[in-house]
């Protein structure tokens, strides 16, 4: 009876190692270099403390950050690390989530009173997924006009073309990629996804990601060579 313990204590020792060395390399788990060359983040609203020069050390070429959400609500950490990302020698570009309660004019014009125009920005992106504060679900012709919308009004404040940030679920739903035709952001965990209408232009390839210089889990994302 004893050596069948020790033997059983054995094995749950193995399987805890081996379950503790792969959640270690889920985390630290980032598409090769070698395959994509731009490697950067982004990241959540209010994401907390940052430093954005350890950030550039451990391999981030970019950053992407939330400024807006639907027409009424800003994220309060924006304008600073809008600001201290180039300092530290990352490309920055700006966020909106879109929000299929609202209509799209008036959080274009939401975006782009809070989002200075600047010559070295990244083009925006759009996030386009179901939210808990909107249980709307639009007709696809009203949703692809309302999105029309707002690109027309952003990319005439920003001068550069849109990304469209599409989440799985609302692009098998509505199929976004095919009535509108902008770079496409995908998200999907290890494995390049291919979901949409076109080719990825950027690839959100972990959600999971542990770096220094961020608490807690970081949005990892290549751009298509």
């Amino acid at each position: 009876m004893a050596s069948f313990l020790l033997k059983a204590a054995g094995v749950l020792v193995a399987a805890g190692a081996i379950g503790i060395g792969g959640w270690s390399f889920a985390t630290g788990w980032h598409p090769a270099a070698s395959q994509y060359p731009l490697q950067g983040l982004d990241l959540p609203e209010n994401p907390g403390a940052i430093e954005w020069g350890t950030v550039r050390a451990r391999g981030a070429d970019f950053a992407y950050l939330v400024a807006t959400s639907g027409k009424d609500r800003r994220d309060p950490g924006f304008e600073a690390n809008w600001s201290a990302v180039p300092e530290a020698g990352l490309r920055r570009g700006a966020v909106h989530l879109y929000s299929l309660c609202q209509p799209g004019a008036d959080q274009a014009n939401a975006f782009n009173a809070f989002v200075p125009r600047t010559a070295d920005a990244l083009p925006a992106a759009v996030d386009v997924d179901y939210r808990a504060d909107c249980t709307a679900r639009p007709e696809r012709a009203d949703l692809v006009r309302e999105l029309r919308t707002f690109i027309t009004m952003v990319e005439t404040h920003t001068r550069k073309p849109v990304l469209l940030r599409l989440s799985k679920p609302v692009e098998s739903d509505y199929t976004i990629s095919a009535a509108i035709e902008r770079p496409v952001w995908a998200t999907a965990n290890l494995f390049p996804p291919a979901y949409a209408a076109r080719a990825w232009r950027m690839w959100r390839a972990s959600d999971i990601r542990r770096i220094d210089g961020i608490e807690g889990p970081v949005n990892w994302d290549v751009v298509a060579p």
